[in-house]
């Protein structure tokens, strides 16, 4: 059994997932979606006996990268949880950088769902930024603290942790995702990297692909 923390970008509407998605239409009390843009993919974790976290992160403009880092580091040793698949989208590759470098010792792999992959130093921003992006270009995307944080940490830390990069080719993130690409293909060994033909969020549209991915994630 393995067990898998799922941590989502930014708090996308249910509006934009409905649009979205192959599946039903989801309704929430906030029209935000949160840590449910994980609920197409974690029937296929359980029915393998595998455990899946899949929290809501604090409100953007009521914490920081750290603070979100911090809520995932507590769901991790709270729940004494080792050997953890790691996956982070989007925005949340930010954060699962930041927790696998201050808990490398739990973690067993990450997986990067078209997400930020940061030098020590770099926030959301910076990275937008010198993929020749504007942030503001971006729908829903406000200059809050956890995307202008920097985020601070060892990169040796997770130097020998197994990786896996999935870049969607439809999405609107590509300018991001291809400097990601170029750091994994620069770097070599560790990473595994795979491109599906999906907007930014494969979870809506091929929620068994990326099931699959989070599954051999566990045999790696």
């Amino acid at each position: 059994m393995a067990d898998y923390v799922l941590v989502h970008g930014g708090n996308m509407t249910t509006e934009t997932w409905n649009r979205l998605t192959t599946g039903s239409p989801v309704k929430t009390t906030d029209g935000t979606m949160g840590g449910r843009i994980w609920d197409p993919v974690i029937p296929a974790l359980h029915a393998q006996g595998h455990r899946a976290f899949a929290p809501t992160l604090a409100d953007e403009h009521t914490t920081t990268l750290t603070g979100h880092i911090g809520e995932i580091e507590q769901i991790i040793c709270g729940n004494n949880l080792r050997d953890v698949i790691l996956a982070g989208h989007s925005y949340g590759g930010m954060v699962i950088t930041g927790v696998a470098a201050r808990l490398a010792d739990r973690v067993r792999h990450m997986v990067y769902v078209d997400a930020a992959v940061p030098d020590p130093g770099q926030s959301l921003f910076d990275l937008i930024i010198a993929s020749g992006s504007d942030p503001q270009s971006f729908a829903g995307l406000e200059p809050a603290p956890p995307y202008t944080e920097k985020l601070q940490f060892d990169a040796r830390a997770i130097q020998s942790l197994q990786k896996t990069y999935i870049r969607c080719t439809k999405s609107d993130f590509t300018a991001v995702t291809d400097l990601a690409r170029l750091k994994i293909a620069a770097s070599g060994a560790g990473w595994s990297y795979l491109e599906l033909p999906t907007s930014h969020v494969p979870m809506a549209e091929m929620p068994d692909r990326i099931g699959k991915v989070l599954l051999d994630a566990a045999e790696k």
